[in-house]
């Protein structure tokens, strides 16, 4: 009750309303994609997770530039309303639903098969999708289940439709990440759920500190095709990323969220400025901030010989036997 209380004083109703303010000054003057040109009719564009949050708000902005879109999700319900929502908002009619479940290797062969199988082009990648706070747990393919989530499966789906991004060049290909990867640390025996702390965001900050890492590496083997890549934090956003934390932080990160954090289509102008921006034509390799600017990531994060070793760990999960 006494949490409760401060929470309703009147100070501390004028706190937070000053913080707001100071952060929505801080924000004025950032790249904002409703005022960027780009228009993207002829070309096809892919977004993971698609079906809500920033993910649903990066194809809504691809949908209204005239691109066609695909939205890659694992529910067929929330995508399908996600795909009729966006069709209505934007009157594009090319925008698309296909299922895809990143925890599983072989649906996310399926859904590449069906994209090779069907698309003539692709030139924008965004890897969206992304889960956290999920419970211990071991898939069937014997990882751990943020792992295969996080890491592996956009790991695998990248790949798979590289060949195709590569006949499309000049293409991106847009990873999210976030400021965690900075607290991540890297063992490679975490995949299989082995030696794994599981301890708030302990697994995810571990899961995106890979996304950075193979982005890089990507970045580097993709030298020379058109092809770049790049990883991007959105933000601290309003989204159901805690879904699966207990009640208690949803309630204080949706308190704390009204005030201070971003709105999921802010958090998606980040991923949308280096998916079309004509600034970052011809960047790769590199780690984009919530305010659109390019910025180190973390010290291991640009450790080469990791990065190597990392990628090749990953191609080796992902191979099929």
């Amino acid at each position: 009750m006494a949490y409760l209380d401060v929470l309703c004083h009147p100070l501390w109703a004028a706190f937070t309303a000053l913080l707001a303010l100071v952060v929505r000054l801080q924000r004025r003057g950032r790249w904002d994609p409703r005022a960027c040109p780009v228009r993207l009719q002829g070309k096809t564009c892919i977004v993971t997770g698609a079906n809500t949050g920033v993910g649903k708000f990066i194809a809504l902005d691809f949908a209204r530039r005239g691109a066609r879109v695909i939205l890659a999700c694992r529910s067929k319900t929330r995508g399908t309303d996600a795909l009729e929502e966006i069709r209505e908002k934007t009157g594009n009619a090319d925008v698309h639903l296909r299922l895809v479940d990143l925890m599983s290797q072989d649906s996310v062969r399926e859904f590449c098969k069906g994209i090779l199988e069907e698309e003539k082009a692709l030139h924008i990648l965004v890897n969206n999708a992304g889960v956290s706070g999920l419970p211990r747990q071991i898939t069937k393919d014997g990882f751990e289940a943020s792992y295969a989530t996080n890491v592996l499966g956009p790991f695998l789906l990248t790949n798979l439709l590289l060949d195709l991004m590569k006949r499309s060049s000049p293409a991106r290909i847009v990873n999210l990440s976030s400021v965690n990867h900075r607290k991540g640390v890297v063992d490679f025996a975490h995949f299989h759920g082995e030696k794994l702390i599981y301890h708030m965001d302990s697994v995810y900050n571990n899961t995106k500190l890979h996304n950075v890492i193979l982005t890089n590496e990507l970045a580097r083997r993709l030298e020379g095709t058109g092809v770049t890549a790049n990883s991007v934090h959105p933000g601290v956003v309003m989204t159901e990323v805690m879904r699966h934390y207990p009640f208690i932080f949803r309630l204080l990160f949706n308190i704390i969220g009204f005030f201070f954090f971003k709105s999921a289509e802010e958090g998606a102008f980040s991923s949308i400025y280096c998916a079309l921006s004509e600034d970052m034509e011809g960047i790769t390799g590199k780690y984009c901030d919530c305010d659109s600017h390019l910025v180190l990531p973390a010290p291991l994060a640009r450790d080469t010989a990791l990065a190597v070793k990392d990628f090749e760990v990953c191609e080796r999960l992902t191979s099929k036997l």
